[in-house]
């Protein structure tokens, strides 16, 4: 008989609230931007000017270009615009450009170091920019003109580029699309010609993925849900759309990371390849498991090809992610870096198109449109890149801690007060008595002592305890 699916849907809980007041003094996470960096960032939201002729840039307002992002958004950092040709397409990519309203070594400027990227915990949003920029005068919203570095790819039949620039322009969006809102649109024939063509670019760039041995997990998503004052965890799968619109920054991304090879100069997010003692044990794990990679079959391929609902494909996705480390980011002007390429992709890659929400891409932007224009650098982006290594791997460790310790709390006050019950979940990997097991609902993750139970098992548990305070979940085997 299964364990009974408890009413775990969401939970309000001043415990709760308290924790995370108390985890984010815990993290020292970055409170309130100063006086003196508001008033900077007023003031250059006044005068950096929209229009063409006084901005002295070129007018692509007439691109009809749009904004796909999770639903309340407002601090957008891309828009495009695809037109279908007869053979291949037309690509626009838009990036905000943060950096037209960022002086170097202004008061912006040094806290937006010191803070690295935008934080997501579930109370509170704790962003790089002052929102007056980051949610409005930089961001990419619809009817409005706005300042942005705008990428052109031609595309063949394959969705290969055959010419690329990249130009600072004045844009104009026309619509900001929700991920669920632009799949219903698609899968239901309505969605106008440039959304519509999504679909084609994305499949032919997984091709292209595929060619050059790249891989990607689309493993199903905890979220932290909040609606007003109430927390709930839902187990989401990736909408199609979401991964075409994720090629689309891959594609920009390798781009960048070949105008800034070719110009040598630059940073790039590199990864090592897994060694080979590793890929043979995640290959025996695969066969132990029942579904075994394949000698024939490219990783990606074999990942990409996994049911996520298969209890034993959940238990290969977490092993398959110990393969996916040490990602960085390496520095160069001059010799390029003695290996520049980020293995999952398997190609060089460069974050470039996220400058609002993380503060590289700020550089990266700078440096491409420079040499992609054939003008120098940036003095003040060719000086401080040696800093930016330091400063994204403090704040994504810092990013990395809030996220792990917000979830822990949100599932433990949804188990809290069901303890003594029972639950189902699946052994996602198992050392010694050990075990790591994802329960089936609600989707908590936890580590269980005393479990000696193989991967891609299925098991029941009892809950021994749930600490909200530290998120801390208890929970014992039981054969009952």
């Amino acid at each position: 008989m299964p364990a009974r699916r408890p009413r775990l849907a969401s939970v309000a809980s001043g415990v709760l609230s308290a924790a995370f007041a108390e985890l984010g003094r815990a993290l020292e996470l970055p409170g309130a931007f100063s006086a003196e960096v508001l008033a900077e960032a007023e003031s250059a939201a006044r005068s950096v000017p929209t229009d063409p002729d006084a901005a002295a840039l070129p007018d692509l307002r007439h691109i009809e270009l749009f904004t796909i992002d999770p639903a309340g958004s407002t601090d957008l950092d891309q828009a495009l615009h695809l037109e279908r040709a007869d053979e291949g397409a037309v690509l626009h990519y838009a990036i905000a450009d943060v950096a037209a309203f960022v002086a170097a070594g202004g008061a912006i400027d040094a806290e937006a170091r010191r803070r690295g990227q935008t934080m997501y915990a579930p109370d509170r949003r704790v962003p790089l920019h002052p929102d007056i920029l980051g949610a409005d005068a930089a961001s990419l919203l619809p009817g409005v003109d706005r300042r942005a570095f705008v990428w052109r790819f031609e595309l063949d039949d394959g969705a290969r580029p055959v010419s690329t620039s990249l130009t600072r322009a004045i844009v104009r969006s026309r619509r900001q699309w929700s991920y669920p809102e632009a799949q219903r649109a698609v899968d239901g024939g309505d969605a106008p010609a440039s959304l519509a063509a999504l679909r084609w670019f994305g499949e032919r760039r997984r091709e292209r993925e595929s060619e050059r041995g790249g891989a990607s997990l689309s493993v199903p998503e905890v979220e932290i849900e909040a609606d007003d004052g109430r927390y709930r965890l839902r187990r989401r799968a990736t909408l199609p759309i979401e991964t075409w619109n994720a090629h689309v920054s891959l594609l920009t991304g390798m781009s960048a990371a070949d105008i800034m090879l070719r110009g040598g100069v630059g940073i790039l997010r590199t990864m090592p390849a897994a060694d080979d003692d590793d890929v043979a044990a995640f290959r025996a794990q695969t066969v132990a498991l029942g579904l075994p990679w394949p000698e024939d079959m490219r990783y990606g391929d074999y990942l990409r090809g996994l049911d996520a609902d298969d209890p034993a494909a959940m238990a290969v996705q977490d092993a398959a992610a110990s393969l996916f480390r040490g990602a960085g980011y390496a520095v160069f002007d001059g010799a390029p870096p003695a290996d520049p390429v980020q293995a999952a992709i398997a190609a060089p890659y460069a974050h470039t198109t996220a400058p609002i929400r993380r503060l590289v891409d700020r550089w990266s932007l700078v440096i491409c449109e420079a040499l992609a224009g054939g003008r120098e650098v940036p003095a003040w982006a060719r000086e401080s890149l040696p800093e930016l290594p330091k400063l994204m791997g403090r704040s994504e460790h810092l990013a990395s801690r809030l996220e792990a310790a917000s979830v822990d709390r949100v599932e433990a006050a949804v188990l809290s007060g069901h303890e003594g019950e029972t639950f189902d979940g699946v052994v996602l990997s198992a050392r010694g008595d050990t075990a790591r097991v994802q329960l089936a609902h609600p989707p908590v993750s936890a580590r269980v002592a005393g479990l000696e139970a193989p991967a891609g098992s299925t098991v029941r548990l009892r809950l021994a305890r749930a600490d909200i305070s530290t998120g801390e979940v208890v929970l014992e085997p039981t054969s009952g």
